[in-house]
């Protein structure tokens, strides 16, 4: 297929698409420092600026591929659903698939938009598609399962005027037993910004990493090695985590600090499981129509659901389409991660002494005895067994 990637970001939906070879004709970003990636990444695409000031795709387009902003649709965001500035920019992409009549296309974007006002947001946007023509599928997958320790789940919704979208995105479930809480085995990710009404708790995984704080602060995670020590991991491992190669956002330090880095590899789609997808818009599976389940018309959205032409079905198939199982966090990671400081790790463990959440046995330990380490007291950290 020949692709239109829209807030193109730096490249994670495009970079998979061709590597299930498919042809990227052009991309449209309006960050500056995202832009610099694509400019030096991509350079035989057509690199456009404000999707608004896009008058029409190229004519041969037959998929528009779209991760538009989630800020107002995050848990962690505005939640203002397509109401808000950003998240409501979906509009453009049904305007200039509208007019092009584009037969497909991918949107992207935080589970949590599932259940903000009772799934306002995803069930505006199929009505829209449905009255532009298409048949559509969602479901929520996790990059977990793509031989990636990070734990990211996102919906992906495929639409289409000419196939079913069931057998793209539907195709492929292979379940994957995430491992149980070992400490001092394996690795642990977790939110040091957090601590005292929530934790981004992974286990040989980091949580979902994210494009920075609500006032543009990056918020890389910390990992609690099976050493005792708590490191943040560095950028290049971010990427790794995301399928980059590493130091693919680099070339943003062209334009903007190093530290905004953290913001385009949150914001990214998972490399790999973009080509999966594009992978099965080549090759269409069979989807297996017995998973069907009955659509909730006013209820909370379900994990996957699909549209027929007819009739809205919810889906029962899991997260994991491939169920590849990622190497070990602490095997992972190329580079020495900075030791997590004295006053972050303080402050981080002020916050849970005041919190009404239970931690796993031992873990608070384990950050105390690294806090101890950091701050100057010469005793190694205890290994938690």
């Amino acid at each position: 297929m020949k692709i239109a990637g829209l807030f193109a970001g730096v490249g994670g939906l495009e970079v998979g698409m061709a590597r299930a070879g498919h042809e990227m004709l052009l991309a449209s970003e309006i960050l500056p420092a995202a832009r610099a990636v694509l400019a030096r990444r991509l350079p035989d695409v057509e690199l456009v600026g404000d999707v608004r000031e896009l008058a029409r795709l190229p004519s041969d387009v037959d998929l528009v591929v779209a991760g538009f902003p989630c800020q107002d649709l995050s848990q962690a965001g505005l939640a203002r659903g397509l109401d808000g500035d950003r998240s409501g920019l979906v509009e453009e992409v049904f305007r200039l698939a509208a007019e092009a009549k584009t037969p497909w296309i991918v949107l992207e974007n935080v589970p949590f938009m599932l259940q903000l006002g009772r799934g306002a947001a995803m069930r505006s946007i199929v009505d829209r598609l449905e009255e532009l023509g298409y048949l559509w599928a969602w479901r929520v997958v996790d990059s977990n399962g793509f031989e990636l320790p990070h734990r990211r789940e996102r919906v992906f919704l495929v639409a289409s005027r000419e196939g079913d979208p069931a057998d793209v995105l539907m195709a492929d479930d292979t379940p994957l037993v995430r491992p149980k809480t070992a400490l001092g085995e394996l690795a642990h990710g977790f939110y040091w910004t957090e601590g005292r009404g929530g934790l981004g708790w992974a286990v040989d995984a980091v949580p979902t990493l994210k494009n920075g704080s609500a006032v543009g602060i990056p918020s890389p995670p910390a990992i609690l090695l099976p050493n005792g020590r708590v490191v943040k991991p560095d950028i290049r491992d971010a990427e790794r985590l995301q399928g980059f190669p590493e130091d693919w956002t680099a070339p943003a330090e062209e334009v903007t600090r190093g530290s905004a880095r953290w913001s385009l590899v949150g914001s990214a789609v998972s490399v790999p499981v973009a080509a999966w997808l594009g992978g099965r818009l080549r090759t269409p599976g069979a989807y297996d129509r017995s998973r069907d389940l009955a659509f909730d018309p006013v209820g909370r959205l379900p994990k996957a659901a699909r549209f027929d032409g007819r009739d809205r079905h919810a889906v029962a198939i899991g997260v994991d389409p491939l169920g590849r199982r990622a190497p070990p966090l602490a095997e992972f990671l190329r580079h020495e991660g900075a030791l997590l400081s004295p006053r972050a790790t303080a402050g981080f463990l002020s916050r849970t002494r005041v919190a009404k959440l239970r931690f796993t046995p031992g873990f608070i330990d384990a950050v105390e005895a690294h806090y101890r380490h950091v701050a100057g007291v010469q005793i190694e950290p205890k290994r938690v067994a």
